[in-house]
Protein backbone atom coordinates (compact mmCIF):
# COMPACT_ATOMS: atom_id res chain seq x y z
CA UNK A 1 0.00 0.00 0.00
CA UNK A 2 0.88 3.21 -1.33
CA UNK A 3 1.23 6.00 2.19
CA UNK A 4 2.41 9.70 2.04
CA UNK A 5 3.51 11.29 4.17
CA UNK A 6 2.58 14.72 4.98
CA UNK A 7 3.25 17.74 6.32
CA UNK A 8 1.69 17.40 9.67
CA UNK A 9 3.71 14.05 9.31
CA UNK A 10 7.12 16.14 8.92
CA UNK A 11 6.11 18.46 11.22
CA UNK A 12 5.60 15.94 14.20
CA UNK A 13 8.99 14.24 13.42
CA UNK A 14 10.78 17.63 13.07
CA UNK A 15 9.11 18.50 16.50
CA UNK A 16 9.88 15.07 18.45
CA UNK A 17 13.33 15.14 17.03
CA UNK A 18 13.60 18.61 18.65
CA UNK A 19 12.35 17.34 22.10
CA UNK A 20 15.27 13.90 21.66
CA UNK A 21 18.01 17.15 21.20
CA UNK A 22 16.72 19.32 24.41
CA UNK A 23 17.26 15.95 25.88
CA UNK A 24 20.49 15.17 24.34
CA UNK A 25 22.76 18.83 25.25
CA UNK A 26 20.62 18.83 28.72
CA UNK A 27 18.88 22.22 27.54
CA UNK A 28 21.78 23.71 26.14
CA UNK A 29 20.72 24.36 22.66
CA UNK A 30 22.57 27.18 21.91
CA UNK A 31 25.77 25.83 22.44
CA UNK A 32 24.97 22.70 20.44
CA UNK A 33 26.79 20.90 22.92
CA UNK A 34 25.99 17.23 23.48
CA UNK A 35 26.48 15.54 26.71
CA UNK A 36 28.32 12.82 24.56
CA UNK A 37 28.54 13.42 21.14
CA UNK A 38 30.00 10.55 19.75
CA UNK A 39 26.79 8.60 21.71
CA UNK A 40 24.47 11.16 20.75
CA UNK A 41 25.55 10.77 16.84
CA UNK A 42 25.31 7.47 16.95
CA UNK A 43 22.08 7.16 18.34
CA UNK A 44 20.37 10.23 15.91
CA UNK A 45 22.45 8.04 13.14
CA UNK A 46 20.92 4.74 14.06
CA UNK A 47 17.18 5.94 14.23
CA UNK A 48 17.48 6.97 10.71
CA UNK A 49 18.88 3.57 9.86
CA UNK A 50 16.15 1.72 11.40
CA UNK A 51 13.33 3.84 10.16
CA UNK A 52 15.03 3.28 6.65
CA UNK A 53 15.10 -0.66 7.70
CA UNK A 54 11.68 -0.78 8.85
CA UNK A 55 9.55 1.60 6.02
CA UNK A 56 10.88 -0.83 3.52
CA UNK A 57 10.38 -3.89 5.38
CA UNK A 58 7.16 -3.18 5.23
CA UNK A 59 6.78 -3.57 1.76
CA UNK A 60 8.36 -7.22 2.21
CA UNK A 61 6.14 -9.94 1.51
CA UNK A 62 7.71 -12.85 4.04
CA UNK A 63 6.55 -13.79 7.08
CA UNK A 64 7.56 -11.16 9.90
CA UNK A 65 9.43 -13.80 11.56
CA UNK A 66 11.23 -15.52 8.57
CA UNK A 67 12.61 -12.18 7.38
CA UNK A 68 13.77 -11.13 10.59
CA UNK A 69 15.67 -14.57 11.16
CA UNK A 70 17.03 -14.56 7.59
CA UNK A 71 18.45 -10.99 7.97
CA UNK A 72 20.32 -12.04 11.61
CA UNK A 73 21.35 -15.47 10.10
CA UNK A 74 22.89 -13.48 7.10
CA UNK A 75 24.48 -10.67 9.31
CA UNK A 76 26.07 -12.47 12.08
CA UNK A 77 29.13 -13.76 9.97
CA UNK A 78 29.33 -9.99 9.47
CA UNK A 79 29.18 -9.33 13.43
CA UNK A 80 31.82 -12.37 13.49
CA UNK A 81 33.99 -11.05 10.90
CA UNK A 82 33.95 -7.32 12.67
CA UNK A 83 34.62 -8.93 15.93
CA UNK A 84 37.59 -11.04 14.65
CA UNK A 85 38.99 -7.83 12.75
CA UNK A 86 38.57 -5.47 15.79
CA UNK A 87 38.24 -7.46 18.68
CA UNK A 88 38.50 -10.48 20.18
CA UNK A 89 35.67 -13.41 20.60
CA UNK A 90 36.57 -14.43 23.96
CA UNK A 91 34.45 -14.64 26.77
CA UNK A 92 35.47 -13.66 30.05
CA UNK A 93 32.21 -13.52 31.52
CA UNK A 94 29.33 -15.13 31.39
CA UNK A 95 27.22 -12.41 32.56
CA UNK A 96 28.01 -10.52 29.59
CA UNK A 97 27.11 -13.77 27.42
CA UNK A 98 23.80 -14.09 28.78
CA UNK A 99 23.22 -10.52 28.38
CA UNK A 100 23.51 -11.17 25.00
CA UNK A 101 21.35 -13.42 24.84
CA UNK A 102 18.56 -11.58 26.93
CA UNK A 103 19.31 -8.66 24.15
CA UNK A 104 18.93 -10.95 21.66
CA UNK A 105 16.23 -12.85 22.42
CA UNK A 106 13.97 -9.98 24.30
CA UNK A 107 14.76 -6.57 22.78
CA UNK A 108 15.74 -7.92 19.00
CA UNK A 109 13.91 -10.78 18.36
CA UNK A 110 10.36 -10.50 19.79
CA UNK A 111 10.22 -6.85 20.05
CA UNK A 112 11.23 -6.85 16.23
CA UNK A 113 8.89 -9.11 15.53
CA UNK A 114 5.83 -6.61 17.21
CA UNK A 115 6.91 -3.72 15.81
CA UNK A 116 7.31 -5.53 12.16
CA UNK A 117 4.22 -6.42 12.50
CA UNK A 118 2.34 -3.13 13.62
CA UNK A 119 3.70 -1.23 11.15
CA UNK A 120 2.26 -4.04 8.51
CA UNK A 121 -1.17 -3.62 9.68
CA UNK A 122 -0.79 -0.15 10.59
CA UNK A 123 -2.69 2.42 7.48
CA UNK A 124 -0.34 5.10 8.48
CA UNK A 125 3.58 3.69 8.98
CA UNK A 126 4.40 7.31 10.25
CA UNK A 127 1.93 7.42 12.75
CA UNK A 128 2.86 4.00 13.88
CA UNK A 129 6.83 4.74 13.69
CA UNK A 130 6.23 8.46 15.43
CA UNK A 131 5.40 5.96 18.95
CA UNK A 132 9.40 5.10 18.72
CA UNK A 133 9.60 8.76 20.48
CA UNK A 134 7.87 7.13 23.50
CA UNK A 135 10.70 4.74 23.98
CA UNK A 136 13.12 7.80 25.53
CA UNK A 137 10.00 8.09 27.95
CA UNK A 138 9.50 4.94 29.09
CA UNK A 139 13.70 3.90 30.03
CA UNK A 140 13.86 7.34 31.60
CA UNK A 141 11.11 6.06 34.15
CA UNK A 142 13.15 2.95 33.86
CA UNK A 143 16.01 4.28 34.73
CA UNK A 144 15.28 6.66 37.26
CA UNK A 145 13.58 4.03 39.13
CA UNK A 146 15.45 0.64 38.92
CA UNK A 147 18.75 2.34 38.56
CA UNK A 148 18.36 6.26 40.70
CA UNK A 149 19.22 8.05 37.98
CA UNK A 150 18.17 11.41 38.49
CA UNK A 151 15.74 12.90 35.75
CA UNK A 152 17.25 16.80 34.41
CA UNK A 153 14.55 19.67 34.06
CA UNK A 154 15.71 19.60 30.48
CA UNK A 155 14.73 16.15 30.33
CA UNK A 156 10.57 16.95 31.21
CA UNK A 157 10.65 19.86 28.50
CA UNK A 158 12.45 17.42 25.95
CA UNK A 159 9.83 14.83 26.60
CA UNK A 160 6.72 17.17 26.19
CA UNK A 161 8.36 18.51 22.70
CA UNK A 162 8.33 14.39 22.08
CA UNK A 163 4.46 14.00 23.21
CA UNK A 164 3.64 17.34 21.50
CA UNK A 165 4.70 15.49 18.18
CA UNK A 166 3.16 12.66 19.19
CA UNK A 167 -0.22 14.18 19.33
CA UNK A 168 0.38 16.53 15.94
CA UNK A 169 0.77 13.64 14.19
CA UNK A 170 -2.49 11.71 15.86
CA UNK A 171 -3.74 15.04 14.55
CA UNK A 172 -3.24 14.80 11.33
CA UNK A 173 -4.34 11.53 10.80
CA UNK A 174 -8.05 12.63 10.57
CA UNK A 175 -7.47 15.79 8.34
CA UNK A 176 -6.18 14.36 5.59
Amino acid sequence: MNQRIGVKDIVAVFVSYSGVLVISTHGDLLSFRFSNPVGAALALGSTVIWALYWIYNTKDDRDPVVGLLLNFVFGLPWVVAACLVFSTLWISNIRGLLGAVYVGIFEMGITFVLWLSALKLSENTAKVGNLIFMSPFLSLVFIHYLVGEDILPSTFVGLMLIVAGLIIQQLSVGRR
